[in-house]
């Protein structure tokens, strides 16, 4: 019990630094100076980098950091290009695990724990539409961290994927950092930021959630 107590605390506690991103980093601004540069590239790092950390926020942050860059606390050029960094630095080490770890583990050819024939069409699969995963991919909590991990297990060419993966990274911060830039210190949604956060999870878990429901009714049907 004091184990499950424990962990339900941890939990909370991350929710709580998810929906008040903009208390926290301001904090953490005001106490460390320009560690937090480290700071947030070691949590952009391991959220795309290490599949253990896949509840770390991304978007949320990008867009609170934006918004924090405006107010002069950060510098937009320094931020932007280094969380760019992290984003890809984790997703190559990511790929690289994957990669690493795919001929161990699946060292037979055909056994009850692995289906040669089903890891020949993922590999085929992020061959011929693996880009496009990859970027889209970025784009969606959770999936993004095991995206780069998979792409490694199937062996997808690698300078494919770090095109892919270079344009996804290049997207994602620029997008989200950009936009709490620009419109992260507005009046609405400073005394909203909240419900802005929790906007931004529900449209980047949309897609996750209609992809589920879809693959469910196919099933049905």
């Amino acid at each position: 019990m004091e184990f499950l107590s424990s962990l339900i605390d941890v939990f909370l506690q991350l929710i709580d630094i998810a929906l008040h991103l903009d208390k926290h980093l301001a904090e953490l601004l005001a106490q460390y100076g320009t560690w937090v540069y480290l700071i947030l590239f070691v949590i952009i790092f391991c959220e795309t980098g290490l599949v253990v950390t896949p509840f770390l926020p991304g978007d949320s942050l990008l867009f609170v950091t934006g918004a924090l860059a405006a107010t002069g606390g950060l510098d937009i050029r320094i931020v932007v290009p280094l969380l760019m960094a992290a984003a890809l630095t984790g997703d190559n080490v990511n790929y690289f695990i994957g990669r690493a770890i795919g001929p161990k583990v699946f060292s037979w050819e055909q056994s009850r724990f692995f289906n040669k024939r089903a890891f020949d069409k993922t590999h085929a699969f992020y061959e011929h539409h693996g880009g496009k995963t990859i970027i889209i991919a970025r784009f969606l909590p959770l999936v993004r961290t095991f995206a780069p991990f998979v792409a490694g297990i199937a062996r997808m060419t690698y300078v494919r994927y770090l095109m892919f993966c270079v344009l996804g990274a290049t997207l994602w911060v620029g997008s989200l950092g950009l936009v709490g830039y620009w419109f992260g210190n507005l009046p609405f949604i400073k005394n909203n930021l909240t419900v802005v956060i929790l906007t931004i999870i529900a449209i980047s878990l949309a897609p996750v959630v209609i992809g589920y429901w879809r693959h469910r009714v196919a099933e049905r049907a």
